[in-house]
């Protein structure tokens, strides 16, 4: 057996380092490493509860409002606010913003690039490929950044800067829209959604959503030429690499749920477990520090939680903690959230139960098209004439709990408030759960078992195919280790 230690890793979010053990042309066990301690946590203590409105958005620059949402509903639970419609259909659509534009930016500059590597050089496709999604150099990187970085000016009308807006409250937000801007917001959401329908899927929006099998989707694959879109050049790739058998987890698939309104959530709240889905026990989270540089003293609740720091702790290999839900792994994400809201596409992707490399990222680019839909009717119920933020104080002694879901999946912020301030302050992010170390029962996170079976061809250092798998959880690790 011989080791590989990939590390670190380009067009990822954070630092990252992967030790894989390598048998028979394979990898046969990994340990994924978060090497960056940050401490977010720590910071919190003695703070008063607002601001929390303020320090965890910087935990990321890439999703900093999926912080901001998390941190104003465990607000919000403790002091008993509830934003009016307005005010949650602005929060709606500023973080679908960033959350469309966090997957745009995965498909496009982090997940594509790896298959324009010389290691594919001999392959039909290659040449073709390099054209268009080469790192920084390719023809579709110039294309789609014009068309996010207009996406992005919502942010400006909703939220007034980013990242890192300070408009997301517990009560609402802080951001009233006047009619001149609604109009504005709509022509940026139908020239965005012009974009999407000419270069990443060829096809209208509604009809990419409501494709129902992996069949379904194959036969629409199938009407166009493979460049005549770039999703349909990822199946194209996809099926030519046999992605389906690629980065394999059978584990339950967490969703907190996505953006609320007065009709509920657009997406699901539940964990799908074995073809079904059942309610998602926030009393059965823990995070588990038996293979972390910390002292945090078993698994504990996030209202008990601890982060405390050991660099010497010698059973530790990265800052990373394990959560578990009910003991178990649980993997989050696009695919997880659309599992979870009974998309049939994606449990039809799903092997066995299991997701893969293909059913994540088929999973985000479905997502970009059911949210952008979304957003066109968060932007029409909007009444400018009805007030965006109800006003209140956080109490002396609360405790509070935030669920949301990031672009990377469940999100969640634990607050406990003793004599105005706060006494601790808990954090599990998308990453953490698929980035998890080994537990206390030995059993490896979402990505460590992803790993294992990934092929390595003679001489790679820096194996092709666990790129693919690394990258198919577009990972946020600064946020894993906050």
């Amino acid at each position: 057996m011989s080791r590989i230690i990939m590390g670190p890793f380009n067009r990822v979010e954070g630092d990252l380092e992967v030790k894989l053990d390598i048998e028979a042309g394979a990898v046969a066990k990994a340990h994924v490493v978060s090497p960056l301690y940050r401490g977010f946590e720590r910071m919190m203590i003695g703070k008063r509860p607002a601001d929390a409105l303020v320090f965890t958005p910087r935990i990321c620059g890439i999703c900093s409002v999926s912080q901001s949402v998390a941190a104003a509903k465990a607000l919000a639970d403790a002091q008993g606010a509830t934003p009016p419609p307005n005010g949650q259909l602005a929060i709606n659509l500023v973080h679908a913003t960033e959350n469309v534009a966090d997957h745009l930016t995965h498909f496009y500059l982090f997940f594509m690039p790896d298959f324009a590597r010389p290691t594919y050089a001999a392959e039909p496709w290659s040449a073709s490929t390099v054209e268009r999604f080469a790192a920084l150099k390719g023809e579709a990187a110039r294309e789609v950044l014009p068309a996010r970085a207009q996406l992005m000016h919502l942010m400006g009308l909703l939220a007034g800067k980013w990242p890192h807006t300070l408009s997301i409250q517990p009560g609402g937000s802080t951001r009233a829209v006047v009619n001149s801007e609604l109009a504005r917001i709509s022509g940026i959401l139908a020239g965005f959604l012009r974009f999407l329908e000419k270069t990443l899927f060829g096809d209208k929006l509604e009809r990419v959503a409501a494709l129902k099998s992996a069949d379904e989707l194959g036969a629409w694959a199938a009407e166009k030429p493979a460049d005549s879109s770039d999703f349909r050049r990822f199946l194209a790739l996809s099926d030519a690499l046999r992605l389906t058998q690629l980065g394999r987890v059978n584990a339950p698939l967490l969703s907190f749920g996505a953006y609320e309104d007065e009709d509920g959530v657009r997406f699901a709240r539940g964990v799908f477990d074995q073809g079904a889905v059942r309610e998602v026990d926030a009393a059965a989270i823990a995070e588990d520090t038996s293979h972390v540089w910390d002292l945090g003293g078993g698994a504990l609740p996030p209202f008990e939680g601890r982060t405390q720091p050991d660099p010497e702790q010698k059973s530790g290999y990265t800052w990373c903690k394990a959560p578990r839900l009910g003991g178990r792994v649980a993997e989050t994400g696009a695919v997880a959230r659309q599992a979870v809201d009974g998309h049939p596409l994606v449990r039809d992707l799903l092997t066995d139960g299991a997701t893969n490399v293909h059913s994540r990222v088929v999973a985000r680019l479905l997502e970009i098209a059911r949210v952008t839909i979304a957003m066109e009717g968060w932007a029409r119920r909007i009444n400018p004439k009805e007030p965006f933020r109800t006003h209140g104080q956080p109490p002396k002694e609360a405790l509070g709990m935030g669920l949301t879901e990031a672009a990377r999946g469940a999100l969640g912020h634990w607050i406990k408030i003793e004599r105005g301030k706060i006494a601790n302050y808990q954090i599990i992010a998308p990453t953490t759960w698929n980035f998890s170390p080994r537990d206390a029962d030995g059993q490896p996170g979402a990505l460590e078992q992803a790993l294992v079976g990934a092929p390595v061809r003679a001489g790679e250092t820096e194996p092709v195919a666990a790129q693919h798998v690394v990258r198919s959880f577009d990972p946020c690790v600064v946020c894993t280790v906050h």
